[in-house]
């Protein structure tokens, strides 16, 4: 089966279990209807499973060596293997309603690849797959958690996300150097925030590229010059004590201040 090389600039850990695979393919069960996308395939460990439960299947793998491998070893895919960079991937041509996205997602980037998702939430309705076990205890974490972050604030206004179990290193060739964890992530019904939504993002990633500071303090930057903050309890406490509320509190906060 591994015929194909791992190439550690495509962030690559073939998965080898099947039991893990069989259970990452049931994660969009409750999507029976709707087409999916895997991002990653490499060497077709997922895609079998997908392909055995009747998916509306389109898979997309930057690696050459893959591709070559897929097209023969699943010619039933035909024209939906694209060789092509998901982060650079224009959604919408490809789909005119909603699908899912599925995958054992590349290390280097998979919270680029959440974020991409982002852009496309309203025709996403699910996301499911498996991920450093480190960033899925991110994306999970609730205010008051040291793991709490830009990842957790905001991926979890749109989405609920579940950590669904842990992989070893052992189920992978080559084994990573980390654990690795399935997540599934939810749209919710949050239809748009409280507050102007470009500005909630740089808030949220200003206040948490210096985490140990009051938002007093980490903030500053926002502001325009003849500006100054009021006198606020919430500007007293720092970035991973706030949710989603407080922060679309914060923004509206600031929104008058800022450049």
């Amino acid at each position: 089966m591994f015929q194909v090389k791992a190439k550690k600039n495509f962030g690559q850990h073939f998965l080898k279990d099947h039991e893990i695979a069989k259970r990452i393919a049931s994660t969009l069960d409750g999507y029976p209807t709707l087409p999916v996308m895997e991002v990653g395939p490499g060497t077709g460990m997922l895609t079998q499973y997908l392909i055995q439960k009747n998916k509306d299947l389109t898979v997309v793998e930057i690696d050459y060596e893959s591709i070559a491998y897929l097209k023969e070893h699943f010619p039933e895919l035909k024209d939906r293997i694209l060789q092509e960079d998901f982060l650079k991937l224009d959604l919408k041509k490809l789909y005119k309603g909603d699908f899912c996205i599925i995958g054992n997602y590349p290390y280097n980037i998979s919270s680029q690849i959440f974020f991409k998702v982002l852009e496309y939430r309203e025709n996403i309705p699910s996301m499911s797959g498996m991920i450093q076990k480190e960033v899925a205890e991110r994306m999970v974490a609730s205010p008051g958690k040291k793991t709490y972050g830009i990842l957790s604030v905001l991926l979890q206004v749109w989405y609920d996300i579940e950590y669904l179990f842990t992989v070893n290193e052992q189920a992978f060739i080559p084994p990573p150097k980390v654990k690795s964890a399935v997540v599934r992530l939810t749209r919710n019904n949050r239809v748009k925030l409280n507050c102007d939504e470009k500005l909630f993002k740089t808030v949220v990633k200003t206040s948490f590229n210096q985490r140990r500071k009051m938002l007093r303090n980490s903030i500053k930057s926002l502001l325009k010059e003849d500006s100054s903050l009021p006198e606020d309890p919430i500007l007293t406490k720092r970035p991973e004590q706030l949710s989603i509320e407080q922060f679309e509190q914060l923004t509206n906060l600031l929104e008058p201040l800022v450049n």
